[in-house]
């Protein structure tokens, strides 16, 4: 068994989406981050870096104790390896798999991520930052397009990649961003949203990030005024 920690954000709809396809057993636990709930001793001894995804998985592959883990790209390359699927098994597969998978880590999330926060959670509109994020992610947008250019999925077959870059592309409304001007990203889009596992996945979620209501000041401060000594929200 399988206990995964998540709230609703792109980051844990990656996980949503993985489980819904491979059907590794697993029990959800919602972690309520307005609440600040990712504080809690409990949680931080899973996700030191105090965010959700984590997971424990009671039954790993070395028969030794039930091992914790943080950071949504490495549970997904986890998972991967241990139910045996959507990542190639082959050296330049797995190779394209992962600096797909860090690419979205490292690029595609954070900026859209800034995207997000500056357009649609700042209190104050900064349009420098605004410009700044839906620019990059534009640029981003367009890397994947390219990338996708004749083919279905990021790296020949369905993968880890694709679950990773998903997520990130559903709020394109949010982000200043048209899929008509991406069409080979839109038809991937359009593909893997089609898929039972992806509809399973999303049910009863919007599709933008945006608060159905105004942040508390306190949910403000559990979610974006934390320092390292985590000031009182």
């Amino acid at each position: 068994m399988i206990d995964l920690y998540l709230a609703n954000t792109p980051n844990g709809l990656k996980m949503r989406l993985f489980f819904e396809e491979s059907g590794l057993e697993h029990r959800r636990i919602r972690v309520d981050i307005g609440k600040g709930e990712q504080f809690e001793p409990s949680f931080l001894a899973i996700s030191p870096n105090n965010k959700i995804p984590a997971l424990v998985d009671h039954d790993p592959a070395d028969g030794g104790p039930p091992l914790s883990m943080f950071e949504s790209g490495a549970m997904l390359l986890y998972l991967a390896e241990k139910a045996g699927r959507f990542v190639p098994r082959d050296l330049r597969g797995r190779t394209q798999v992962i600096q797909w998978l860090f690419w979205q880590m490292g690029g595609l999330g954070p900026m859209a991520g800034q995207n997000g926060h500056f357009a649609v959670y700042a209190p104050e509109k900064i349009p420098y930052a605004i410009e700044r994020y839906v620019k990059e992610t534009n640029r981003l947008y367009g890397v994947l397009d390219k990338r996708l250019a004749g083919r279905d999925f990021i790296v020949d077959d369905y993968s880890i990649a694709d679950m990773a870059c998903y997520p990130w592309i559903v709020p394109h409304e949010a982000h200043g961003q048209s899929l008509g001007d991406f069409p080979s990203l839109k038809r991937w889009f359009e593909r893997i949203s089609a898929r039972p596992a992806t509809i399973r996945a999303y049910d009863g979620i919007a599709n933008n990030y945006a608060p159905s209501k105004p942040l508390t000041e306190a949910e403000r401060g559990h979610l974006f005024g934390q320092t390292a000594t985590r000031p009182s929200a």
